[in-house]
C-alpha cells in the first residue's frame, strides 16, 4: 500500500517537469509535481524554492512566504532561499523587510546582479511611499523572524468577514477602493477586465449558478475582484500616482530638451537591458527574458546608426539571447531561426566572435532535436575560431558525442582524445573525466574491450578525484 501512495518517477525527474511545467504556465500541474517531489525528499531547499516561486505565480503569497522560510531553516545563508523570501515579500508589500532580505542575499553573493536589482527597486518603492530609506527604522534581529504587514492584519479582516452577511460583501466588493480614473492608471488594461466583472455581480441568476466543478459563479467572480483590488493596492505602494506623474513630466521634458538621445544614455539603457535579459534566462525565466530582449530589439531597430554605432552587432547578439530563452522554453524551430539570424548579421558585419558563437548555438539546437550531422558540421567550421583550451575541450567532446550516437566509432575516439589533450592543457579534472568517458564508450563500440576497461579505469580514479559519486557508479 505504502508502494501504490509513492509518487509515480524519481525526484529529479519531478524537479526536471515541474520546471518545465512552470515556463509554460501550467502552475496547478508544476505545483502537483513539487508536491510530489517533497514526498520523496521532504524538506529539499531546491525544491521548497521552486515550489515558493510556482505559489507566487499563482498568486498565494502566504504558502509562498512559508516555502521560502522552510528552505532556509537548515541553512540561513542558501542564497536562493533568501531571494525567494525577498521576491514574495515584495510582492506581499514589504518593501522594507524585502530590503533587508535582499541586502543579506547581497553581501552573500555580491556577483549576481538579481540582489542588486531587488535592492533597488526596494528602495524606489519606500521612497515612493515614505520618502528616504534612512527615516525607516527596522529592528533587526538575527533571526528576522516576523509577521508581515498583511499577515498582522490577515485576522482582524477574518473576523469582520465573518461578520458580514452575502450582500454586505457584494457591496463591499462592488464599492471601488479609489476613483476610476486612478484605478484606469494603476491597472491598466485589466481595469476592463474588473468593469467586466463588477458587471456580472448584477446578474443574479448568474451569480446563483455553479460551474461544472461545483464552485458558485459568484464566489469565482468575488475572488476575480479581490485579486485585482490587491494588485491595484500593491501597485499605488509600490509607485504611487504622483510618483508616476512626476516620471512622466521628466521623461516629457528630456525628450523634449534632447532630441537626440546622449550616448551616455543609450550606453546605460542597453547595459541594463542586457544584465536584465541575462539575469531572466539565467533565474529560471525564459519567457520573461526572450520579451524582454525582442522589446530591446524592436526598440534599437528604430533607432538611427548614429544613435548607436553597433547597431548590427547588437542586433545579432539580441538575436542570440532570443535563440537561447526559445531552447529553454523548448521552441527548437524558433530557435533555430534566431540563431540563424544573428549568424546572418554576423557574417554581414564580418564580426568572428559573434559568427563562432552563433555557430555554436546551432549546433547545440541541432544536437537537441538528434540531428548530429548538422550539429558536426556547424561544430567543425568553429574549431579554427576556437580561442580557448577549454573552449576547444568542450567543442571536441561534443563533436565526439554526436559521432558516437552516429555509431561512428573511430571518429568519436579521435575528438574524444583531442578533448582530452586539451583538457590536459587546461588542467581541469571534470573535462579530463568526460573525454576519457567518451574515449572508453567509442572503444566499446569498436570491440576494442580491452582499451576502453583500461579507459574506464582511468575515468574512475578521475571521479574518485573530484568526489563525484554519480559518476564513479556510472562507470562501474
Amino acid at each position: 500500500a505504502a508502494a501504490m501512495a509513492a509518487p509515480a518517477g524519481t525526484f529529479a525527474n519531478l524537479m526536471a517537469e515541474g520546471k518545465q511545467l512552470c515556463r509554460r504556465g501550467e502552475y496547478d500541474k508544476a505545483l502537483g509535481c513539487f508536491n510530489n517531489a517533497l514526498k520523496l525528499r521532504a524538506g529539499d531547499k531546491e525544491c521548497l524554492v521552486a515550489r515558493s516561486k510556482c505559489y507566487l505565480r499563482l498568486g498565494d503569497t502566504e504558502n509562498s512566504l512559508k516555502d521560502a522560510e522552510d528552505s532556509l531553516q537548515n541553512d540561513k545563508t542558501f542564497y536562493k532561499g533568501l531571494y525567494q523570501k525577498a521576491e514574495t515579500l515584495y510582492t506581499m508589500g514589504d518593501f522594507e523587510f524585502a530590503l533587508v532580505f535582499y541586502h543579506r542575499g547581497y553581501r552573500l553573493r555580491p556577483e549576481l546582479q538579481k540582489f542588486r536589482l531587488g535592492i533597488e527597486k526596494s528602495e524606489e518603492a519606500i521612497i515612493n511611499c515614505v520618502g528616504s530609506p534612512s527615516s525607516v527604522k527596522l529592528a533587526i534581529k538575527e533571526d528576522l523572524c516576523f509577521v508581515s504587514r498583511q499577515a498582522e492584519s490577515k485576522k482582524a479582516n477574518q473576523k469582520l468577514q465573518t461578520k458580514l452577511t452575502k450582500d454586505q460583501k457584494r457591496t463591499k466588493k462592488q464599492e471601488p477602493v479609489r476613483n476610476p480614473k486612478t484605478e484606469r492608471q494603476l491597472l491598466g488594461e485589466l481595469y476592463a477586465d474588473k468593469v467586466y466583472l463588477e458587471k456580472l455581480l448584477k446578474d443574479e441568476d448568474l451569480m446563483e449558478s455553479s460551474t461544472k466543478q461545483g464552485i458558485k459563479v459568484e464566489d469565482l467572480v468575488l475572488s476575480g475582484i479581490s485579486y485585482l483590488d490587491k494588485r491595484s493596492k500593491f501597485w499605488q505602494q509600490q509607485k504611487p500616482i504622483y510618483a508616476r506623474v512626476r516620471e512622466r513630466k521628466l521623461r516629457q521634458q528630456r525628450w523634449v530638451r534632447d532630441k537626440k538621445r546622449k550616448p551616455a544614455e543609450v550606453d546605460r539603457y542597453l547595459m541594463k537591458s542586457m544584465e536584465d535579459i541575462e539575469m531572466l534566462l539565467a533565474g529560471d525565466n525564459p519567457e520573461e527574458s526572450c520579451k524582454k530582449a525582442e522589446r530591446v530589439l524592436k526598440t534599437i531597430q528604430e533607432w538611427s546608426d548614429e544613435e548607436v554605432p553597433n547597431k548590427n552587432e547588437l542586433i545579432g547578439n539580441l538575436h542570440s539571447c532570443i535563440g537561447n530563452a526559445q531552447l529553454e522554453m523548448g521552441q527548437m524551430e524558433a530557435a533555430l531561426q534566431s540563431h540563424k539570424m544573428d549568424l546572418e548579421f554576423a557574417r554581414q558585419n564580418d564580426l568572428p566572435d559573434a559568427i563562432s558563437r552563433a555557430l555554436e548555438n546551432i549546433g547545440r539546437v541541432y544536437a537537441r532535436i538528434g540531428q548530429f550531422q548538422q550539429a558536426i558540421d556547424n561544430w567543425e567550421e568553429k574549431i579554427p575560431m576556437a580561442k580557448s583550451s577549454l573552449e576547444k575541450t568542450w567543442l571536441f567532446h561534443e563533436i565526439g558525442r554526436c559521432y558516437l550516437e552516429l555509431n561512428k566509432a573511430e571518429l568519436a575516439e579521435n575528438y574524444g582524445q583531442l578533448s582530452l589533450q586539451s583538457a590536459d592543457e587546461e588542467g581541469d579534472v571534470e573535462w579530463q573525466l568526460h573525454a576519457i568517458v567518451l574515449v572508453a564508450q567509442a572503444q566499446v563500440k569498436s570491440e576494442d574491450y580491452w582499451s576502453a576497461i583500461l579507459n574506464f579505469e582511468k575515468a574512475l580514479e578521475k571521479a574518485k578525484l573530484i568526489h563525484n559519486e554519480a559518476a564513479q557508479k556510472a562507470i562501474i
